[in-house]
């Protein structure tokens, strides 16, 4: 069993009285794994079909499956963005926001497991922000939304603070996975072990009610948010909640949940589902800043001339920034903060010529484009940053396997070129 902090057993005890035994119990177990299917490239059905584990259903999202796999992460199929590892406990929150469309905002979004599960929701309709103040993290989420093929986000890096004073009223749900003292990591991070203090816990209640209040000025009116925590500290989830809204009269709580590693399986989560009813009302100044897709009509005519000889679908509100173009997602505003992904990035111009980037291959199926079909084999050596033989015409094409895009290639003299990014190539 972990050596679980002191002060932390007696807290637990005292909160679950004849559970606790139970709950320490489930320390002993292995730590639970899960992915989630990504809707916006196949079928649940299909997965199944597919699959390279043995799946079970999650209960609390339909999309999600636990896998027995050490490490499930390590397939051409996550490669190729069919699914999404995620803790089984995590994907308990999403579903409460029911985001169907609109503009979301996920606060606290890195490495983007919540946020690509509201993407999958909404399906391609309204907009999603997903904010992380860390560079570094926001990096890693915006890698994922990338390999999703998700194409109606920005990826921004904020703190919420000054996002908040930005983008007043202008959010319809929102989504606040807090920072928080990790207490339901302490199987998987030892450092969360190492780390937890009662300090810590009352450090990390109160930043999550600062960034609870940045939230509360984003939300529109009749708007909807969603908080959650990886923890069971009652001052960082129900007492947060509570605290919140005496302050917040505007808000009612709708419902809460509260899953507990003995009760479930899974490592345990919290997450409440606020409604904003009244209170100041907001305006959407914001509005105002909303880009305009300006797009280079050289980039624009060379992007066309290569749409024309490799894609079966068009892409709208193009958008130039320096030499590379983009397709911007409907109502995107630009709040003036560091943005790392806004739509698709299309590709750029070089030497005169179109360059295809690994975005658009990610998010194309193969009726949009030339797919060259690969069998596992040769999927995995192209993943590596090889070449492989192809008789097929010359010219741009997509390597994929199972018909999920891998990335791009260039038939030449029988032979497909690896345009796989370096950063994404795996070793075997």
């Amino acid at each position: 069993m972990i050596d679980l902090p002191a002060q932390f057993v007696g807290r637990m005890k005292n909160e679950l009285g004849g559970e606790a035994d139970e709950f320490f119990a489930s320390y002993d177990l292995p730590a639970a794994k899960a992915i989630r299917v990504n809707t916006l490239k196949t079928t649940v059905e299909r997965f199944k079909e597919i699959s390279p584990f043995a799946l079970q259903p999650v209960p609390w999202e339909s999309s999600g499956f636990y896998v027995e796999d050490e490490k499930p992460g390590k397939t051409v199929l996550h490669a190729a963005g069919a699914y999404y590892v995620q803790e089984p406990s995590a994907m308990c929150a999403a579903p409460l926001l029911n985001a169907r469309g609109g503009r979301v905002l996920d606060l606290c979004s890195a490495p983007g497991g919540k946020g690509t599960q509201l993407a999958q929701y909404m399906a391609g309709d309204g907009i999603i922000y997903l904010n992380e103040i860390n560079f570094r993290r926001a990096k890693i989420l915006s890698s994922n939304v990338e390999r999703l093929g998700i194409k109606n986000a920005a990826v921004v890096c904020a703190s919420p603070q000054t996002l908040a004073l930005r983008a007043q009223g202008f959010f319809d749900k929102i989504l606040v996975d807090a920072p928080c003292s990790g207490e339901g990591m302490f199987k998987k991070e030892p450092n969360a072990v190492a780390e937890w203090s009662e300090e810590n816990v009352k450090m990390c209640a109160a930043r999550q009610s600062g960034i609870l209040d940045c939230a509360a000025q984003m939300l529109a009116e009749g708007g909807t948010l969603v908080y959650s925590t990886c923890t069971f500290a009652r001052e960082e989830d129900e007492g947060q909640i509570a605290d919140f809204l005496q302050t917040h009269p505007e808000f009612c709580l709708t419902e809460e949940r509260k899953l507990m590693p003995h009760r479930g399986r899974g490592e345990g989560h919290y997450a409440a589902l606020l409604k904003k009813y009244g209170g100041v009302a907001t305006q959407r100044g914001s509005d105002a800043h909303a880009v305009r897709p300006r797009a280079d009509k050289k980039a624009e005519a060379l992007f066309k001339d290569f749409a024309s000889r490799c894609l079966s679908i068009g892409f709208e509100r193009l958008h130039s920034v320096a030499d590379r173009l983009y397709s911007l997602p409907e109502g995107y505003v630009d709040f003036g903060v560091q943005t790392l992904r806004a739509g698709i990035e299309l590709g750029e111009i070089s030497n005169g010529r179109f360059i295809p980037s690994h975005s658009l291959a990610m998010c194309l199926s193969p009726r949009q484009a030339r797919f060259i079909e690969l069998d596992q084999s040769t999927a995995l050596s192209y993943l590596s940053g090889n070449t492989f033989p192809c008789g097929q015409t010359e010219g741009w094409a997509v390597a994929s396997y199972l018909g999920f895009s891998l990335g791009w290639c260039k038939v030449s003299g029988g032979v497909a070129k690896n345009h796989l990014p370096k950063a994404l190539r795996i070793n075997n």
